[in-house]
């Protein structure tokens, strides 16, 4: 698609159409010549269709604004290309209403994409490569991960297509396989089909589970294990139907089993396009559930598959949001275990799902919380944590007077919510994790919401689940984000080309100069005094440590002494410490290793590292982080650009590196279960080999000489590792901290005497939009906030 489409689109505030364009190859000449069927299959909805044929009819096209390719024809000036675009001022002030941030941030990415395109035909200079650099670093897409928890018949599936409008999306009932694969919901902004994209698991991950379930239905007498045998049944059933009995694992992988799915063999992924929900998720079925009364006779495929992405069509909920249905407690396969961990890390909300009849007292599903409560918080990035009672309609009975109805509805809403809340600020081991105001109750009803209504649609909580979703979106903070890049970089450029120079400068580089060493010294201060409090923790955590480890390990190797035990430990040591069980408790040797640790640093580590963007990483000293540029700018009037680029590299800067704190802050915390995990193996291998009638014993006793010989090793190793890790952090925030101001001031105050295009026209007109974006903040009082409608 070329930048006439782009440029018209967008000046006909139809900007959230730009990729639907382009993705069926509409150019200039196509877009002039298009019928009222082509209108109808690239704009979805009546208003903005209506407005484009309206507009399209009307359309004149003049030779100054035909853009040429590469290919001996011209494209437009910088001056030509602005005009096509309307000023915030006109666009803000005027009666012409439905602009939305999302429309401006698309007028400043096509003003951007063209700066670039501008640079890259010039002369290749360093500065050049910086400001192409710079504009490169403007595209983030970070994406909202929500993570739903729930058992099966819980009504996940229910609630997630009430709440994006697509009842027959995700298929619900006695689904038992559904919470086996996880399922990705997003939004397709390329096209209006509804899309799946299945992910298996390799050859190898199958066949090593082959064993795996042969070992389970080794012993069937261990009723212990029984919920696993059925479960291993029901997979094996699923793909092979009978013929899995009496053959061997290496006979199931051969290639007839799988002919159906090549994708599967070639180590690809399978794509699903279909025109509706409905079509869409008949063809999911195989791959993400099985219904015991449907499966005879047929293959399923679900327990190949290590996750589903679905795409829906035009759906701004999920535009910068995905959706994610999640097993409780990870898998047993280690690739979809990886995954699973690494999604509920970097969720920013979990929902847990329950029935509104047994909320405060189901035991699975405040067990998944807790379960995954570390991994979440410290070890993640949650700031939000919703318990959801679904199917909040079945307390009153449906001959009941509406207006009983709701009054019981709203008593019984009020009862559970009071009730969970009590339930939550009770587990200590969980609520250590979070923040006192990160934990909500929704009472909603998906049945209720969607059909022909009897209560008010507000009653059912819906609405406010889509409120928060809109939130999490936040348009406006990701357009003020990209508009201040781009007036920085802009900035940069006007300066650039000014030849006179400014007196002052080298007082003003003193002056920062300065300043840059004061500051480092705070943020250097501060990281060392929570070096020293993480130091401190790790030295009682492993003191605690060698003195409780024995007991711990010894109670989970002695507490089971049913028949088939054996079997239990083998699968353990033969997954690395690890054993995920269909349902029941699982057993995590290194989890248990390593608790003392991780509780001695928990309250430090979230006090240091938060969530929430109140304070900030290492008591708020970098978010706090400023060279008082603005008053610099005051006194300086003739180097309000130089300085106006220092201010938002600043910013720049410091969005960076809260970015890199998030990730590395991850790895800390997860690195002491890791040293124990890694440092066990050893001994999980050793015990991997013992067969016979001693087996239990003397897998028994290696763990147990084992963990007493290396105790006082492990621990101290542990707490070297993190320490190390957190040193490394500390030294690289304050090297990009100093490295990055540096380079700034040394190129705005201490170089003179670029060549670059003339970009004055983007210039003024990004600046209107920066400062008219600005303005709505200061108004609110607050940088991120949800802009109104008509923004």
């Amino acid at each position: 698609m070329d930048d006439f489409v782009c440029n018209k689109l967008t000046e006909w505030d139809l900007s959230d159409w730009i990729e639907r364009f382009k993705y069926q190859g509409i150019d200039k000449e196509s877009f002039e010549c298009l019928k009222d069927q082509d209108i109808d299959q690239l704009i979805a909805k009546v208003g903005p269709r209506a407005k484009f044929r309206k507009r399209l009819k009307a359309l004149e096209v003049l030779p100054s604004t035909i853009y040429i390719g590469d290919k001996g024809k011209r494209k437009l000036d910088s001056q030509e290309e602005c005009t096509n675009i309307q000023s915030p001022t006109k666009k803000w002030c005027g009666s012409t209403p439905g602009s939305n941030t999302e429309s401006i941030l698309s007028y400043v990415k096509n003003i951007m994409r063209n700066t670039y395109e501008k640079l890259h035909h010039g002369d290749e200079t360093m500065f050049n490569a910086f400001l192409k650099s710079k504009i490169s670093d403007l595209e983030t897409n970070k994406r909202e991960f929500v993570g739903v928890f729930g058992k099966t018949g819980a009504g996940k599936s229910s609630l997630i297509n009430a709440i994006i409008g697509e009842k027959d999306l995700l298929p619900s009932g006695s689904i038992s396989a559904c919470t086996t694969v996880m399922i990705k919901v997003e939004a397709n902004m390329l096209n209006l089909k509804y899309e799946a994209e299945i992910e298996f698991i390799t050859k190898e991950e199958w066949k090593d589970e082959l064993w795996y379930f042969f070992h389970i239905l080794g012993d069937k007498a261990d009723e212990e294990r029984y919920e696993d045998c059925y479960d291993t049944v029901e997979r094996l059933s699923a793909v092979y139907g009978e013929e899995w009995k009496n053959k061997s694992p290496e006979n199931l992988m051969d290639n007839k089993y799988f002919r159906k799915i090549p994708e599967f063999l070639c180590y690809r992924r399978k794509i699903l396009t279909c025109e509706s929900a409905k079509e869409l998720s008949a063809k999911l079925a195989k791959y993400t559930g099985s219904d015991s009364k449907e499966a005879e006779g047929r293959r399923w495929y679900w327990p190949l598959v290590k996750c589903v992405t679905v795409r829906v069509p035009c759906n701004s909920l999920l535009q910068h949001v995905t959706l994610v249905d999640l097993p409780g407690n990870g898998d047993r396969n280690k690739s979809r275990d990886t995954m699973w961990k690494g999604i509920v890390e970097s969720c920013s909300t979990v929902w847990v799902v329950t029935e509104m009849n047994r909320a405060a007292s189901d035991k699975e599903s405040w067990k998944i919380l807790e379960s995954a409560s570390s991994l979440m918080g410290n070890g993640g990035e949650c700031q939000h944590i919703h318990f959801i009672c679904t199917k909040s309609d079945l307390v009153a009975d449906s001959d009941d007077d509406p207006a009983a109805a709701r009054t019981l509805i709203f008593k019984t809403n009020m009862k559970a919510k009071e009730e969970v809340n009590k339930q939550f600020n009770n587990r200590n081991r969980t609520t250590k994790h979070f923040s006192d105001d990160c934990f909500r109750v929704f009472t909603v009803s998906s049945k209720e919401f969607l059909k022909p209504k009897r209560l008010n649609p507000d009653d059912t909580e819906i609405p406010k689940l889509q409120e928060f979703l809109q939130n999490l979106n936040d348009s406006y903070s990701k357009t003020l984000n990209y508009v201040s890049g781009a007036y920085e970089i802009l900035s940069v450029i006007q300066w650039a080309r000014i030849t006179e120079v400014p007196s002052n400068k080298r007082e003003v580089c003193t002056d920062l100069e300065e300043k840059i060493v004061l500051r480092l010294e705070k943020v250097r201060k501060s990281m060392e005094e929570s070096y020293s409090a993480f130091e401190k923790c790790l030295n009682e955590g492993v003191e605690k440590s060698k003195t409780s480890c024995e007991a711990n390990i010894n109670n989970i190797l002695h507490t089971k002494s049913g028949r088939g035990f054996h079997r239990t430990l083998t699968c353990v040591v033969e997954n690395g410490g690890v054993y995920k069980p269909k349902k029941g408790k699982q057993i995590n040797f290194n989890l248990t290793l390593s608790s003392c640790l991780t509780e001695s640093i928990d309250e430090e580590f979230r006090k240091t590292f938060p969530n929430e963007g109140k304070c900030g990483p290492f008591n708020g000293v970098i978010s706090m982080f400023s060279l008082n540029t603005e008053k610099l700018i005051e006194k300086y009037k003739h180097l309000e650009l130089q300085l106006t680029f220092l201010q938002t590299e600043q910013e720049t800067m410091k969005t960076n590196l809260n970015k890199i704190i998030r990730e590395r802050k991850k790895e800390i915390y997860m690195s002491l279960i890791e040293t124990i995990e890694e440092t066990m193996q050893e001994c999980y291998q050793k015990a991997a080999k013992f067969t016979g009638t001693e087996m239990l014993k003397n897998m028994r006793d290696t763990i147990e000489v084992y963990v007493r010989e290396v105790k006082n090793v492990m621990f101290e190793k542990a707490k070297e590792v993190m320490l190390h890790h957190l040193m490394e952090l500390m030294e690289e925030i304050l090297k990009k901290l100093a490295d990055t101001l540096n380079e700034a001031i040394k190129l705005s105050l201490k170089t003179e005497g670029y060549s670059v295009p003339d970009f004055s026209k983007e210039f003024e007109l990004i600046k209107q939009y920066y400062h008219a974006l600005k303005g709505y903040a200061s108004d609110l009082g607050r940088r991120s906030v949800s802009p109104p409608p008509d923004f």
